[in-house]
Formats: structure tokens, C-alpha cells, sequence
């Protein structure tokens, strides 16, 4: 801190370099130039954006001119210090406030579209975008102080402040210098895993699931990495924390066991590759898509469009139905019909097959069958047998299949039957007793009926 403290300059130098001529004409250069490039940004802006949403370009030629316009103000600075330099040179006047200022806006440029291009690669629209600014700002103040050697001083000033834990001395320096380093780490972790995951994703040798499992596995242990790295990089002692691991693996086997539970089974699933990406699995009430595989849970992309997060560990303890597993998509749809007694089955199983076959999303190998199952109540049992690769749409299939068949039975004059009864009275009780005499009799012993016949009898 002392000598911190002994480095800064004077009051006397201070007072001639304020009362330097060339240092105010150095410092209006610079706010003009500030001003210029900010106007001149703002009209420029808008235009290169425009471009940019037009779809005109994409690529990497896109990515540049989108970093570009992301750099333009301090880009535009550069340009007009690096030109005033020159000219107070040539005229012999000093630059003691340019050149430093033309390093700070240069490297400004450079960084800002460093960032966007990073950040590009690694999540386009994810978390990243809203930390551009402030990891710009980061890397430039650490590049500014480096530049203006401040940095030694600035160490010296935080390494001051430090908080001793029995033999761990933990300072202000090694807090700043840990996150810092681990910002970086885990940005050169990131990107890393997803070069890996595309390379791995644009492999034909690997399957879906196997290319999941590298993915996850490669991000996982970069990861882990980058955090032991960002720790060395700070000197803190990793063996200090021996206590805190210990805590932690009691706290793993009490309270975050179902995490782990689910954090294991995702990777049991993706590597022996029972449940795939693009699969059409059942899972108690849920039928749908599997869309993703995370270390935690899977997606399920139903028919009403909804996503159903499962978690890993519900899907190794229970009974899944996998529609399409190994990528065999076929399946079988039994399409039960019932006619009337007095309809040919022959003529109708081959109506059947017919209408099978005549739709587009009914497989012709294996062919479609029709079968004669039973006789019931009220009609003849058969079910038509088709073959489909269209497992989420199955539902879609059968419905159209019968749409056809009664449209076809209705012109051909087949019957579908519906449950009917037939009562025949073979005789009454009684044979001098009519239906119409039954009924009028009845109705006399009806409690009105009695009624009635006692006010009209005459009293005796």
C-alpha cells in the first residue's frame, strides 16, 4: 500500500500537466472524437442491423458484420485518434493522452467483438447474451490496467484484504482472481463442449444415444475442470475444502440422493440406449415423442403439444413401451369390425384387405390381413391387421381406416349391426282375457280405479 502510495504523482505534476496547453488540446480531440463516432453510430446502426435481419447474408459473413456493428463507437474512436496521433507527431506535439487512449479503444473493439463472436458459438440466445456487457467491461478494465501498469498496484491493494480460517488465508486478491478465473474456464469449458458436441452430432459411425452420452459426458468433466482450474489459478488450496467434501457426500446421501438417483440413471439411459432421441415411447398415461435427454430429466413431446418433463429415475423403475426402439418403427394396428349374419365374410375380408391397401400410410410387406375372430351377440367378430411406421400417429391411421370401411360397407349395402332385442309373446294368461280387456282390467284394480267404483256402488 505504501508503495502504492509513493508511485502517484505529485501535486506539482499534476498541476503542470493540467496547465499544459497540449494536454487540454489532447483531451478536446478526444471528446470530439467521442462525439463524432457516437453520431456517426447511431445513423450507421441502424442500417447494418437491417441488413443484417434482411437475410441478405449468413454465415460467417453475417456473424462478422453483426460483430462488426457490435464494435462500431469504439472502432470509429480508434480510427480517429490513430489519425490525430499522426498529425501531433508530425507537428511535434505531444501524445501522451492519445496513444493510451487509441491502445484503450483498439483493444475495446477487439473485445467487444471477441465476446459477441463467443458468445455467438456458444448460445445464441441463451444466458450468455444478458453477461455480454458485463464480461465485455470485465476484460477490457483487466486489459486497460494492464496496459497503464497499474495491475501490480491494484494486486498489492486487494491482496491487503484478506480473512484467515485457521492455516487458510483467503484474501480479497484470491475471491476476484477465482472468479474471474472461472468466468474464463468455464467460457473456454462451454465453448469446448459444444465443438465436441457438433463434431460428435455430425458423426455417422456413433447412434443417437451414444452421441448424447459423449455430449453430456465431455461437458460434465470440462466442467469439473474448468472449476479445479479457476481454484489452482487463485492458489487456493483445494485440500483445505477436505471438510466441505465431506459434508457434501453426507448431504448427497440424505438430502440430494433423488438427484443423484436422477443424475446416474441419465447416463445409464443414454449409454446402454434403450430410450433415444426421435423415439415414441408410452409411460403410464403419457404417449409422445421423446424430444430431448438431459442429465436430470427427458421431454416428451405429446400430441396435444404439450412437453412432459420425466425424471430419469421414474423411467429405470417402471415399465416403458418404446414404439420405435433400435429404430424399428413398424407396428401393428387391429382394427376390430362386426357384421351382420347375413353378409358374406368372404366378400367382407376381402373388402377389408382392399381398403387397407389402398391407403398410403398402411405398409404393402408386411401385407394387411383380415381374420374371422368369433361369432357374437349381434353380428360377426372380425379385425383387420395392418402394418404402419407412423407409431405417434397411429391414431390418425386408424381413424381414416374406418372413415373408409363404413363408407365402403354403406355403398356396397353390408350392415354394421348394432345390440337389438326381439320379444316374442307366444301366449297370454288366460284365454278369454284380450290384450285391450288386460289393460282396462288393470287399470280397475288400480288404486283410482277402487276409488271410483266405491262412489259410484248406492249405499246399502
Amino acid at each position: 500500500m505504501q508503495d502504492l502510495l509513493e508511485a502517484l504523482p505529485s501535486n506539482e505534476a499534476i498541476r503542470d500537466f493540467l496547465n499544459s496547453p497540449s494536454t487540454w488540446w489532447q483531451i478536446g480531440i478526444f471528446l470530439a472524437g467521442l462525439l463524432l463516432a457516437k453520431l456517426i453510430g447511431d445513423r450507421l446502426l441502424p442500417r447494418l442491423q437491417s441488413v443484417t435481419k434482411a437475410g441478405g447474408i449468413e454465415g460467417v459473413s453475417r456473424t462478422a458484420v453483426r460483430s462488426g456493428a457490435m464494435a462500431l463507437v469504439p472502432l470509429l474512436l480508434w480510427l480517429w485518434l490513430l489519425a490525430f496521433s499522426a498529425i501531433l507527431r508530425n507537428h511535434g506535439w505531444a501524445t501522451g493522452l492519445l496513444r493510451p487512449a487509441m491502445i484503450l479503444a483498439g483493444a475495446l473493439a477487439v473485445i467487444r467483438m471477441g465476446v459477441f463472436v463467443l458468445r455467438h458459438s456458444l448460445s445464441p440466445g441463451g444466458p450468455l447474451k444478458a453477461w455480454e456487457g458485463v464480461l465485455t467491461v470485465t476484460i477490457w478494465t483487466l486489459v486497460a490496467l494492464h496496459i497503464l501498469g497499474w495491475f501490480p498496484w491494484v494486486e498489492e491493494l486487494l491482496d491487503d484484504y484478506a480473512l484467515n480460517f485457521g492455516k487458510l488465508r483467503i484474501s480479497l486478491l484470491n475471491v476476484v482472481s477465482f472468479v474471474l478465473s472461472i468466468a474464463v474456464m468455464l467460457l473456454v469449458a462451454l465453448w469446448l463442449a459444444n465443438a465436441i458436441r457438433n463434431r460428435v452430432a455430425s458423426s455417422r459411425v456413433l447412434d443417437d444415444s451414444m452421441k448424447v452420452a459423449l455430449s453430456k459426458l465431455v461437458k460434465f468433466v470440462l466442467l469439473t475442470l474448468a472449476v479445479l482450474a479457476a481454484m489452482m489459478a487463485a492458489d487456493i488450496d483445494i485440500t483445505a475444502f477436505a471438510v466441505f467434501g465431506g459434508a457434501l457426500g453426507v448431504g448427497l446421501g440424505l438430502g440430494l440422493q433423488r438427484v443423484v438417483s436422477n443424475f446416474v440413471s441419465g447416463f445409464i439411459l443414454v449409454f446402454e440406449g434403450s430410450i433415444r432421441p426421435g423415439d415414441v415411447i408410452s409411460f403410464g398415461n403419457t404417449f409422445g415423442t421423446v424430444r430431448a435427454l438431459h442429465t436430470r430429466h427427458i421431454v416428451i413431446h405429446t400430441r396435444d403439444g404439450m412437453d412432459i418433463l420425466v425424471p430419469n429415475e421414474n423411467l429405470m423403475t417402471s415399465e416403458i413401451t418404446n414404439w420405435s426402439y433400435e429404430g424399428d418403427r413398424k407396428i401393428r394396428l387391429r382394427l376390430p369390425v362386426q357384421t351382420g349374419y347375413n353378409d358374406d365374410p368372404e366378400q367382407i375380408v376381402a373388402r377389408l384387405e382392399r381398403i387397407a391397401l389402398e391407403h398410403n400410410r398402411v405398409l404393402k410387406d408386411p401385407a394387411p390381413a383380415a381374420i374371422l375372430t368369433g361369432f357374437g351377440d349381434n353380428g360377426v367378430n372380425l379385425e383387420l391387421l395392418v402394418w404402419t411406421q407412423d407409431p405417434e400417429r397411429g391414431a390418425d391411421v386408424r381413424s381414416d381406416l374406418f372413415q373408409h370401411i363404413w363408407k365402403d360397407f354403406k355403398t356396397a349395402g353390408i350392415t354394421l349391426p348394432f345390440p337389438q332385442r326381439d320379444l316374442y309373446i307366444k301366449e297370454f294368461p288366460g284365454s278369454a282375457i284380450s290384450p285391450a280387456d288386460a289393460r282396462s282390467g288393470s287399470r280397475a284394480k288400480s288404486a283410482r280405479g277402487r276409488k271410483l267404483a266405491a262412489k259410484a256402488s248406492p249405499p246399502d
